[in-house]
């Protein structure tokens, strides 16, 4: 009975570690994007200045957020503590690593009633269109497919270059933040 405890203790850390990891990189990866894109840039015009977004796991779990700067770019936010204009509350650990992991969409959460939204549910709607945009980017289509409702319409030298593009930020952004912190 203790190995089976001990292992299961093992795998929910391993799950935890998983999903921080992830959610650091889709915070990223959406500043990057929102940086790149066009039609993301368009999307999240709608936003003012200083609009604050989050994602968290309840009750205590790893999140993210950002926040629109003047140039209409998002910027990740290494502290997600404090109150965001709009936060996407995931209801358990599980049920993130099940989004994160690409089994299960945002779309199906939602449905499944997996995730809370404390905000205007309008502009819920914008930053899951973002997220599925970059997914359908930086992720192999097939994975995609399965983790957005509609896979749009890119052809795949676009995907390439844009993903490319998006993965140079990612690391461009992090490595500058490292610097900052030595």
């Amino acid at each position: 009975m203790r190995i089976q405890q001990l292992k299961s203790q093992a795998i929910s850390r391993a799950k935890r570690l998983y999903v921080a990891t992830m959610m650091q990189v889709v915070g990223r990866a959406l500043q990057a994007i929102s940086q790149e894109d066009n039609e993301i840039q368009r999307e999240l015009s709608a936003f003012p200045e200083n609009f604050t977004f989050a994602m968290k796991v309840l009750p205590t779990g790893p999140g993210l957020m950002l926040r629109k700067a003047a140039d209409g770019s998002f910027t990740f936010l290494s502290d997600s503590e404090g109150e965001a204009d709009l936060t996407i509350y995931i209801k358990h650990i599980e049920h993130a690593f099940r989004m994160l992991s690409f089994q299960e969409s945002t779309a199906t959460a939602f449905a499944n009633d997996r995730m809370v939204v404390d905000g205007d549910i309008s502009s819920a709607v914008r930053m899951v269109r973002a997220l599925n945009r970059l997914e359908a980017f930086i992720l192999p289509k097939l994975v995609a497919e399965m983790a957005i409702k509609e896979y749009p319409s890119i052809t795949l030298p676009e995907k390439l270059i844009q993903g490319a593009r998006i993965y140079l930020r990612v690391a461009t952004n992090f490595l500058s933040e490292q610097r900052k912190a030595a």
